[in-house]
C-alpha cells in the first residue's frame, strides 16, 4: 500500500507538472511570440520538401543556417560562411539581410556587407550552393554603392518573374530595382531605376491576386524598446511599379500603409521575410523585433497576414502574442 500511495503522489506531481509548462508554447497547435529569444534580425525564408530554411544578419557570426518543419520551433544547422570564406570586398563589413531563392538548379544567397555610415563602401554580393545547408561557394562582390551610384545599397531581394531575375535593394537612399543576368550572378546596371523613394529599406516583393507588393521597413531599426522601426507596404501592377497606397499616392514620394508598428511589449517590428503559405492556404510572415524581457535582441516573429480589400493585415496593426499555430 506504501508503494501504491508512493507512486500515486509521484505521477500527481509529474502530471501537475506538465500542466505547469503546457501553455501555448509547449501545444503543437498554438505558439508564442517572440518564436525564440536568439538574435535573429533581417530574416530571410524559404522552403524545401517539407522543411523551412532561415538565414539572417550575423548577429550568429558567419550567417546563420536554421531549419524548422513548421516555421515556429528552429535549430542552428550551420552557418553559410566560415572564417575562411566570409565575403570581405567592404573592409571591416558586416554581413546583414541576406536573402535566400532557388534559382535554376542551385541556391542563390545575396547578401549585404556594411558597416554602420558606410553608405558609399557598402555593397551587395552572392553565394551559392546546392543544398539549402551548404556548403556554400561565396561568389563575393555583385556591386558597391559608389560603382552604381546608388548609396546605401543594402537590403538585397531577388524576385525571378516571366523568365527574367531581378534584385531589388536600397536603405534609406531610395529603392532600386535592376535586372541580373540569366545566371543571376551579374548586375545588368544599364537597367537600374527607382522603385520607392528614401524613407525605405528592407524591400519585400509579394505576388498575390495580380497585385506587386512591395513591403517594406521604415523607422529606427536597433535601439532596442526606443526602436520606432515599422512595415509599411504599396502595391501595384506592375514589378517596377508604379507602387502607390490606396488613396493612390506613390511609394517613389515616401507614400504607403502601414502593416505593423510596436506596441508596450514589442518594439520595432521590421525588416519582414518572404511570405509562406500553409497547407490551408493561410499566409505567414517572419519579422524581427525587440521583446521587453530580452531588450538587447532583434528576436524572430511570427504572424498571420490576413488580406482585407486587396491590402495586407496583420493582427490589430502590431505584433500579436500568439495564436494558432500554421499546419504543414
Amino acid at each position: 500500500m506504501r508503494i501504491s500511495l508512493f507512486f500515486w503522489v509521484v505521477l500527481s506531481m509529474w502530471a501537475t507538472s506538465c500542466d505547469k509548462t503546457s501553455d501555448d508554447r509547449y501545444d503543437p497547435a498554438y505558439y508564442k511570440n517572440p518564436i525564440t529569444s536568439q538574435k535573429l534580425p533581417d530574416p530571410t525564408v524559404i522552403r524545401d520538401g517539407d522543411t523551412f530554411y532561415l538565414y539572417a544578419t550575423e548577429a550568429i557570426r558567419n550567417v546563420p543556417i536554421m531549419k524548422s518543419k513548421d516555421l515556429v520551433n528552429w535549430t542552428l544547422c550551420g552557418t553559410v560562411f566560415s572564417e575562411a570564406t566570409r565575403p570581405d570586398f567592404t573592409e571591416g563589413g558586416e554581413v546583414w539581410a541576406p536573402d535566400i531563392h532557388y534559382v535554376g538548379d542551385r541556391y542563390l544567397l545575396y547578401y549585404s556587407l556594411s558597416s554602420w555610415g558606410g553608405v558609399e563602401d557598402c555593397g551587395i554580393g552572392v553565394a551559392e550552393a546546392e543544398t539549402p545547408e551548404g556548403p556554400w561557394i561565396n561568389h563575393g562582390k555583385l556591386f558597391i554603392s559608389r560603382e552604381i551610384g546608388c548609396l546605401n545599397s543594402i537590403d538585397p531581394f531577388f524576385i525571378e518573374e516571366n523568365g527574367k531575375k531581378y534584385l531589388f535593394w536600397g536603405s534609406f537612399r531610395g529603392i532600386w530595382g535592376a535586372e541580373l543576368s540569366d545566371d543571376g550572378l551579374s548586375l545588368q546596371t544599364a537597367t537600374i531605376q527607382q522603385v520607392a523613394g528614401t524613407a525605405f529599406e528592407a524591400t519585400c516583393i509579394h505576388k498575390r491576386a495580380g497585385y506587386y507588393y512591395l513591403f517594406a521597413s521604415m523607422g529606427s531599426c536597433c535601439s532596442g524598446m526606443s526602436s520606432t522601426y515599422t512595415v509599411v507596404v504599396g502595391r501595384s501592377e506592375h514589378l517596377f511599379g508604379p507602387y502607390v497606397d490606396r488613396q493612390g499616392e506613390g511609394m517613389l514620394t515616401n507614400h504607403y500603409e502601414q502593416v505593423l508598428t510596436g506596441s508596450g511589449e514589442f518594439a520595432g517590428p521590421g525588416h519582414n521575410a518572404e511570405i509562406m503559405t500553409d497547407r490551408d492556404g493561410v499566409d505567414w510572415m517572419l519579422y524581427h523585433a525587440y521583446w521587453v524581457n530580452t531588450p538587447g535582441n532583434r528576436t524572430l516573429m511570427l504572424d498571420r497576414v490576413n488580406w482585407e480589400d486587396g491590402w495586407p493585415v496583420v493582427h490589430n496593426g502590431t505584433p500579436s502574442r500568439g495564436t494558432a499555430a500554421p499546419r504543414f
